[in-house]
C-alpha cells in the first residue's frame, strides 16, 4: 500500500464545519498527522487574509494553496508568506470579462490580487461579508476593470438574478479563451489563468518536495476540487458533497459537521505510527 506523504484538503464544506470553524478535534488531527510525517496542505478558493485568520484560529503552520491554485502561501512562522503566484494577463482578463458580459448581460466583476481586491460598485452591492471575508462597505471600488496595482490572480463574477452555479454552467458550456473557469459553491463564479487549479498548485509543491501524486491524498466537496481529486492518488469526499463530486471518491468520509477529515487523519497518523514501529 502506498504511503501517504501529503494530505491536501479543501476548507469550506470539507475541513470546516458549517459554522466555518475548525473543530478542536480536527486541529488536533492535523497536528497528529504532521507529527507522523504527513504534510498537511490547505487547498482553497479563499484569499490570503482569510487563510491567515483561520490558521491563527487553530495553530496551523503548514503551506496553503489559495485562490484555487493561483497563490501559494507558507504559514510556517505564523505569517502568510507568499511563495508563488500565477497571474492572469490584463489583456486576457479584459477580453474574458467582455465575453462573459456579452453572453450574460448584467454580470458584474471584481479583480483579485494576492493581497488586493477591487470590485465594481455593482459587485460590492451584491456582497455579504461572508462572501469574501471582506466588509463590502470597505471594498476598493472601480467602475473600470481590470484595475490592480499588483498582478491579478483571480476574477470573480456574479449576477443579481443568476446563481453562481448557473453562471458557471452557462459560461463553461460556451468556453472562454485563455482562462480557467470554476465554482466553489459560492454565489459567484471564479476565473483564473488557463491551466491553474488546486491540482496544478499541488503539483508544484510536490515537485519541490519530491513527492509523487500517488503519495498524495486529497479531500474536497465542490467543482473546484475535481481537478485535485482526480490528480491525487486517493480521493476523499465528505458525505455532504454533491453527487458529481461523490462519484469521484475513493472513499466517502463522514460530513464536514461530523469531522470527516479528522476521522481520516486520525487513522492515517495511527497507521504511520504503527508502520514506523515495525
Amino acid at each position: 500500500m502506498t504511503r501517504i506523504r501529503m494530505f491536501a484538503t479543501d476548507l469550506d464544506g470539507t475541513l470546516l464545519r458549517s459554522d466555518r470553524t475548525i473543530s478542536p478535534r480536527t486541529a488536533a488531527a492535523m497536528a497528529s498527522a504532521r507529527h507522523a510525517g504527513v504534510e498537511v496542505v490547505w487547498a482553497t478558493a479563499r484569499a490570503r487574509h482569510s487563510v491567515h485568520e483561520l490558521a491563527q484560529s487553530c495553530g496551523f503552520q503548514g503551506r496553503a494553496v489559495c485562490a484555487n491554485g493561483a497563490v501559494l502561501l507558507d504559514l510556517a512562522d505564523g505569517t502568510p508568506a507568499i511563495i508563488d503566484t500565477v497571474s492572469i494577463e490584463a489583456e486576457l482578463a479584459g477580453a474574458a470579462m467582455t465575453q462573459i458580459r456579452d453572453l450574460i448581460p448584467g454580470v458584474v466583476f471584481a479583480n483579485v490580487g494576492a493581497t488586493q481586491f477591487v470590485a465594481e460598485p455593482a459587485y460590492a452591492a451584491l456582497c455579504a461579508y461572508t462572501d469574501h471575508h471582506r466588509d463590502p462597505r470597505a471594498m476598493v471600488l472601480s467602475e473600470t476593470l481590470p484595475m490592480l496595482v499588483e498582478p491579478m490572480v483571480k476574477i470573480v463574477a456574479r449576477h443579481p438574478e443568476v446563481t453562481g452555479a448557473e453562471l458557471y454552467r452557462t459560461t463553461a458550456a460556451v468556453g472562454i479563451g485563455g482562462v480557467e473557469l470554476t465554482h466553489s459553491g459560492a454565489p459567484y463564479m471564479e476565473i483564473a489563468a488557463a491551466g491553474v487549479s488546486k491540482a496544478s498548485a499541488l503539483a508544484r509543491l510536490c515537485a519541490i518536495d519530491g513527492i509523487d501524486p500517488s503519495q498524495v491524498a486529497a479531500a474536497g466537496d465542490a467543482i473546484n476540487d475535481i481537478a485535485m481529486l482526480t490528480w491525487a492518488g486517493a480521493a476523499l469526499v465528505p458525505a455532504n458533497a454533491g453527487p458529481d463530486v461523490l462519484a469521484l471518491a475513493d472513499r466517502t468520509l463522514p460530513t464536514n459537521d461530523e469531522d470527516g477529515v479528522a476521522h481520516y487523519l486520525e487513522e492515517l497518523a495511527a497507521a504511520h505510527a504503527a508502520r514506523d514501529s515495525l
